[in-house]
């Protein structure tokens, strides 16, 4: 009774003290044929170290692929040859009890691998959602900056042919500065406070801008000379295919300011039967500094990324009766 006490009782606190566990269980079912009691096979202690094997850290020199082996060849043939002589019983019993032994240590190992395989997939997939929203915020704060500080760049330079010619149109251009900048402000600490959210507790964060934000950027863009025709047949899509709509149009009319003003645009956004359609075009000088190009800037190479995330199609380049054009198609799951 007290060798089966011995073998059942410490069970319960296995997963505290595996290896202290382990030993008290296997002596306890060492000493059961020593006495002359009949062998338990070694069945508690086999419970015992699976958990020994699934918690402790690997040793290389153990060979854990050979013991399995062994172990199942070994129960493989008990079952096989059945009943031994009663002379052979206890040796029998004594070695099917180290080969359940075996068995449940190359279990348990098993199951360890696995585990750490799964932890390590997940530390890569957690690795690379990471850079995967780093490229994405350097993608926002790309488009962000470039398109306010090219407005700011046009209205700063009016401001300073005209300061003493016409002054009232400086002011209103410093004014354009003024509003452009704080907007830029906003959007960036809105960028910015999503990397910081989870840390400060902070929740009280603006949305992305979508469609409806197109308005908006037609009227910055009017205040730098180019004037913009918005046609936008859009139902309720997607957040972030709103997003992606939104930072193509903005960047492709960044690039009229920058390069084609004073200037007329026209944008087209059709976003039914689950693909988008957007065109930009404009009928100011058909040269734009194109990937490749020396100076030349990521907003087009940004454009086509986020085309490209969805699996769609990109184009953009001078058009034959004058002017420029930026053409993206790409589906999206309603």
């Amino acid at each position: 009774m007290l060798l089966a006490l011995a073998c059942g009782a410490p069970l319960a606190v296995r997963r505290v003290r595996p290896v202290p566990v382990f030993a008290v269980v296997f002596a306890a079912s060492t000493l059961r044929p020593v006495l002359g009691l009949p062998p338990d096979a070694y069945v508690a202690a086999a419970y015992a170290l699976y958990t020994v094997a699934v918690t402790r850290r690997r040793r290389r020199w153990v060979p854990t692929t050979l013991i399995g082996v062994l172990s199942s060849a070994v129960i493989l043939l008990a079952a096989l040859a059945g009943p031994v002589v009663p002379e052979a019983e206890r040796f029998g019993a004594v070695l099917l009890g180290l080969a359940v032994l075996g068995a449940s240590w190359a279990l348990g190992r098993a199951v360890r691998d696995r585990r750490d395989h799964a932890a390590r997939f997940a530390r890569e997939l957690a690795d690379r959602a990471v850079g995967e929203e780093r490229l994405r915020i350097a993608r926002e704060l790309h488009d962000i900056v470039a398109h306010s500080m090219s407005l700011i760049a046009v209205k700063s330079g009016v401001a300073v042919h005209v300061a003493q010619a016409r002054p009232a149109e400086a002011v209103d251009a410093l004014r354009i500065i003024e509003a452009t900048s704080r907007g830029t402000l906003a959007e960036m600490r809105q960028l910015l406070g999503v990397l910081r959210a989870d840390a400060a507790g902070d929740g009280d964060l603006a949305p992305a801008p979508g469609l409806s934000a197109l308005d908006a950027l037609a009227e910055r863009a009017a205040m730098a000379g180019v004037r913009v025709d918005l046609d936008v047949r859009a139902g309720d899509v997607p957040e972030s295919v709103a997003l992606s709509v939104y930072r193509i149009v903005q960047e492709a009319v960044t690039n009229v300011v920058k390069h084609a003003a004073p200037a007329r645009c026209s944008v087209r956004v059709d976003t039914g039967g689950g693909r988008v359609a957007v065109d930009v075009t404009d009928d100011g000088p058909g040269a734009r500094v194109l990937p490749g190009d020396p100076g030349g800037g990521h907003g087009i190479i940004g454009m086509r990324e986020r085309v490209m995330m969805y699996g769609g199609e990109f184009g953009a380049g001078p058009r034959p009766e004058g002017g420029f054009a930026v053409t993206a198609r790409f589906p999206y799951e309603t």
